[in-house]
């Protein structure tokens, strides 16, 4: 079963993240820790390939920390790619985010030139808590529902470091039917787009087949 959720926001985005890419730098990607391989999105990886890459892994806390591990390895196989776990109260880790800029860039970091960094992901995966965390305030808003930044931002750090916000995307058709309940558990996909009871009943089949001792000891 193919899931179509593609508003056409998340349209016009894509079109204004390629035109943008050519002053871009490093693309910063925000994967859920809990679901690596289902939230990333194959539209982000065509505009990135080009491009170094700081792959966060967000809600970490929420996630298996031995997988977590095993796809930071996965992800650092290619050179171009640095990787770090991320928690949702965890402010501390933005100073490491803000040296993995200057290290994927040295050039610009060593000549005093602002660094360009695009932060991109799929919804509601905490890119504006991200952003947050690194400006110091509140620049951007937050929520637990998907497509809350509809449009792009940009927010100079005092690192040398200038951010560019973009809104949360999904690609058009997701045709792998696990990946989308995992989307749509994750709070990816609005629950007006899939069965909820549908979702539930995935959830709850994939914990007792997987984390059985997690259940009990809840």
């Amino acid at each position: 079963m193919a899931i179509h959720w593609y508003p056409g926001h998340m349209h016009k985005a894509t079109r204004e993240m390629t035109k943008i890419l050519p002053e871009v730098d490093l693309v910063i990607e925000l994967l859920d820790a809990r679901l690596p391989a289902s939230s990333q999105n194959p539209v982000i990886a065509a505009l990135s390939q080009t491009k170094p890459c700081i792959k966060i892994l967000s809600k970490s806390d929420l996630a298996d920390p031995e997988t977590t591990t095993a796809w930071q390895d996965h992800f650092e196989q290619d050179a171009s790619v640095k990787t770090l776990q991320t928690t949702l109260d965890q402010a501390d880790k933005a100073q490491k985010v803000t040296r993995l800029c200057q290290a994927l860039v040295p050039g610009k970091a060593l000549e005093h030139l602002r660094i360009v960094a695009m932060v991109a992901g799929i919804p509601n995966v905490g890119k504006s808590t991200l952003i947050n965390a690194l400006a110091g305030r509140r620049v951007t808003k937050t929520g637990d529902e998907p497509a809350i930044t509809k449009s792009q931002q940009r927010i100079k750090l005092e690192e040398g470091i200038t951010l560019l916000d973009t809104p949360g995307i999904l690609w058009p058709k997701i045709e792998n039917e696990n990946s989308g309940y995992r989307l749509a558990a994750a709070g990816a996909i609005r629950d007006t787009a899939m069965g909820i009871e549908d979702v539930a009943f995935y959830l709850a089949d994939y914990l007792i087949k997987h984390y059985p001792e997690n259940l009990k000891n809840r």
